[in-house]
């Protein structure tokens, strides 16, 4: 069987974004902020998997997320929280799998979707799509005897291209949802594809959270599949795409400045917290913006890595979202 190249234009807008994305991915590097802070992969892992989980309509906050990783009870449906276990089970093996391999693909829906489908871990032999909140079948997948062939050519093509990582990454999402190779789980299984592909390029990607873009900007990523089935290639797709990678990067930057190379200014920033709470029953946004003068979006992402940490919990007080110790923190 000839593999056949997917279809997608390079454009020029795609070249400028491989190139700035390129260069941030270096200046991200240089600071070693990422890499250097245990505290920041964590809460990084956790924002993606509550955001890529959110995306498929899982009702769990990002504190429940946090405590079912941390091993503490959620009241929450049972499937939501099996969800969040499964993904943190093989976002953990990220560096064990071959982004070429269908063995593998296979293997990482199987503990995506375990004791949620049936089936989990094989390719479905029953026809399936995609359904709005109305109900409404917004996409076909491919008939389902063709799905094994179709996935392999994707793979021999993937591992045959010369075209960049970051592009070929963004079409092989693309051509995943398209194919729709399973009954559930396609979609958190392609974003977790297209890091783990990403990861091969930079290792950097293992712990950036693209995903969390994507939820923001959920209706333009519906919008870019859409647009792009309806142009019959994946150019429009491939752009949104790597403008949402650029938005991960700044953000990582700008945390990269604020915490230092070596996470100085936070480890200072989490025992002026540590310290107030001490003496006080909750902070807020606003508290760690005058003890650490720094912005409200700095202390907010230093708030999420505390909460990632188990040492705070995030509820609604006197009109206002605040932080409270965790009784069973080492606070």
């Amino acid at each position: 069987m000839t593999t056949k190249r997917p279809p997608f234009e390079i454009t020029s807008r795609m070249i400028t974004d491989v190139a700035e994305i390129a260069e941030s991915v270096g200046k991200i590097t240089s600071t070693q902020g990422l890499s250097a802070s245990p505290e920041l992969r964590r809460s990084n892992r956790i924002r993606t998997i509550h955001a890529s989980l959110a995306i498929e309509q899982n009702s769990l906050s990002i504190e429940q997320v946090t405590a079912v990783i941390n091993g503490k009870a959620v009241i929450a449906p049972p499937r939501d929280i099996t969800e969040v276990q499964n993904a943190y089970e093989i976002y953990e093996k990220l560096d064990q799998l071959n982004p070429y391999s269908l063995d593998d693909l296979l293997f990482s829906h199987s503990i995506l979707m375990k004791e949620i489908l049936p089936d989990a871990g094989s390719f479905r032999i029953k026809a399936a799509g995609v359904v709005d909140t109305n109900g409404t079948i917004v996409h076909f997948g491919t008939l389902p005897r063709y799905v094994p062939e179709l996935m392999s050519s994707l793979m021999d093509w993937m591992r045959g291209t010369d075209c960049h990582p970051l592009i070929k990454s963004c079409v092989f999402h693309y051509e995943f949802e398209v194919i729709h190779p399973f009954l559930d789980g396609n979609g958190r299984l392609g974003r977790l594809w297209h890091t783990l592909l990403l990861s091969k390029w930079n290792t950097i990607f293992s712990w950036l959270p693209v995903e969390t873009i994507i939820r923001k900007r959920q209706q333009e990523y519906y919008r870019a599949i859409n647009q792009s089935n309806e142009s019959g290639n994946s150019t429009v797709f491939i752009e949104f795409m790597l403008s949402a990678i650029k938005e991960t990067l700044s953000e990582a930057i700008q945390y990269a400045r604020d915490a230092g190379p070596v996470s100085d200014k936070f480890t200072v920033r989490k025992k002026l917290i540590t310290n107030f709470l001490s003496n006080h029953e909750y902070i807020m946004n606003a508290d760690v913006c005058r003890l650490c003068d720094v912005s409200a979006a700095t202390a907010n992402r230093v708030l999420n890595v505390l909460i990632a940490e188990g040492l705070i919990n995030k509820g609604f007080i006197k009109g206002h979202w605040a932080y409270m110790r965790n009784p069973i923190s080492a606070i």
